[in-house]
């Protein structure tokens, strides 16, 4: 289904041409989302990549290995992430400059890198995993810095930047991820080498745009710091304690919110490690992986249409505002049907193909975890939908609702019912989640 022509327009309300230079105009919603969902299928396509070249490279416990440490990263730097790129993007009315939020992103993250070492090193893991959990919490926090590069991009409504940026990293990271591991002939040594892709393209393609959109925005005419665009005076850290103050009390409960939906996804996993082993996550974590495509788009769509959501909801446009989020969750919907019916004809053949024989034998799996992909695709536009309306203080209350659903599915059913049990606890938390994000807008009436 493709997005509605009305909302195709470049943006040229009063507030868009505050936040945005004249020479550097925003581009169409559909243009937008072509870009991010081209860059987000490449990236994606390489992250799904990785877990490739370690299924046939390596073993499922290597596999399984690299799920334990995504579990146990993941939520300590989305925690810290505070989702200021969600915030930032969405910035309509001046919160910050550029450099505050990149201030706040470069505190935030160098304290959760700490605190991801102090998990690998004290938390009774072999010495192998306990890198693989540090190289991880590595990767990711280079990937944090590059956010909010990506925040003020997707601001300006410059999503072209963005797809540029990933489809180059994804690629890099993978020959790396490569020939590191050929090199060293395990695990480590990819890390290593995708922890370099990653740093390279943080300063050569992210820093480059940025340095190149700065050069735009000094052309513009002279604004005061409360019409300027995010970053118009420069790309270096601004530590004004009063403003990251404000930015760190406003962005929390999205920091909290962002906490309890990756350890939605981590719970599981922490289970079956403890139950099953290596070996049954890197299985399970190989076949989760499929719904990324489907992720993917959504994501895509969601990264596109928020700056829109704000914009209709500043402008009190509930018409607009209902309209676009109805559509985006009608094709959340076809992407999850047609990721199920794909899984249901083909799955055997594609675990066989893509990874190893041994993964066919849980083809049947493919088809629940598809199913729980469609209820988190069709909660996301609502996720997009609360955090353009500013209902922030009330998501992580909502989330909490659904941790303590993952809570309870994972401990009653992976116990009893192993990789099964791992796939209900996954769709019972889709669920939830989706149950969750649509209880924060209201069913009828307006949105403010």
């Amino acid at each position: 289904m493709a997005v509605d022509s009305t909302t195709t327009l470049p943006i040229t309300s009063a507030s868009t041409a505050k936040r945005c230079p004249e020479t550097l105009p925003p581009l169409s919603l559909r243009r937008n989302f072509s870009w991010t969902l081209l860059g987000n299928v490449v990236y994606a396509g390489c992250q799904w990549g990785v877990i490739v070249v370690l299924a046939k490279l390596g073993t499922p416990e290597m596999v399984g290995q690299f799920a334990l440490a995504l579990a146990i990263v993941t939520p300590v730097i989305m925690f810290a992430n505070l989702q200021l790129r969600a915030i930032q993007a969405t910035d309509a009315s001046g919160e910050g400059l550029f450099g505050h939020y990149l201030a706040l992103r470069l505190l935030t993250t160098t304290v959760a890198l700490a605190l991801v070492g102090m998990i690998a090193w004290v938390g009774g893991y072999r010495s192998e995993v306990a890198w693989v959990i540090l190289l991880v919490g590595v990767l990711r926090a280079l990937e944090a810095v590059s956010d909010v590069y990506f925040g003020l991009f997707q601001q300006c409504e410059r999503m072209d930047r963005i797809a540029v940026s990933m489809m180059v990293k994804g690629p890099l990271m993978l020959v790396f991820l490569g020939v590191g591991f050929w090199l060293s002939g395990g695990i480590l040594g990819g890390l290593v080498g995708m922890v370099l892709a990653r740093a390279i393209a943080l300063v050569t393609i992210d820093l480059g745009s940025a340095f190149r959109l700065r050069s735009s925005l000094q052309t513009a005419q002279t604004r005061s710091a409360a019409h300027a665009p995010a970053g118009s005076d420069s790309l270096m850290p601004r530590w004004d304690g009063r403003v990251l103050t404000s930015l760190t009390w406003r962005s929390l409960p999205l920091g909290v919110t962002t906490l309890l939906v990756s350890l939605n996804a981590s719970i599981p996993r922490f289970f079956l490690e403890g139950h099953l082993g290596e070996r049954a996550l890197g299985m399970f974590a190989s076949m989760a992986y499929f719904a990324i495509v489907g992720t993917t788009i959504v994501s895509a769509l969601g990264q596109s249409a928020s700056p829109r959501l704000a914009k209709y909801f500043v402008e009190r446009n509930d018409v607009a505002f209902r309209r676009l989020l109805v559509k985006m969750v009608a094709i959340s919907g076809v992407v999850g049907a047609l990721g199920i019916v794909v899984a249901a004809v083909a799955g055997r053949a594609v675990l066989s193909w893509c990874y190893q024989p041994e993964y066919a034998e849980h083809a049947d799996m493919l088809v629940g975890l598809m199913v729980a992909g469609t209820l988190g695709f069709l909660a996301v536009p609502f996720g997009c939908a609360a955090t353009a309306t500013r209902r922030i203080r009330y998501q992580p209350v909502a989330l909490l609702f659904v941790v303590l659903v993952s809570l309870i599915a994972s401990y009653w059913l992976i116990g009893s019912q192993g990789l099964w049990g791992a796939v209900l606890s996954t769709t019972a938390t889709s669920a939830a989640t989706l149950v969750a994000y649509r209880s924060l807008l209201p069913l009828r009436g307006r949105l403010t």
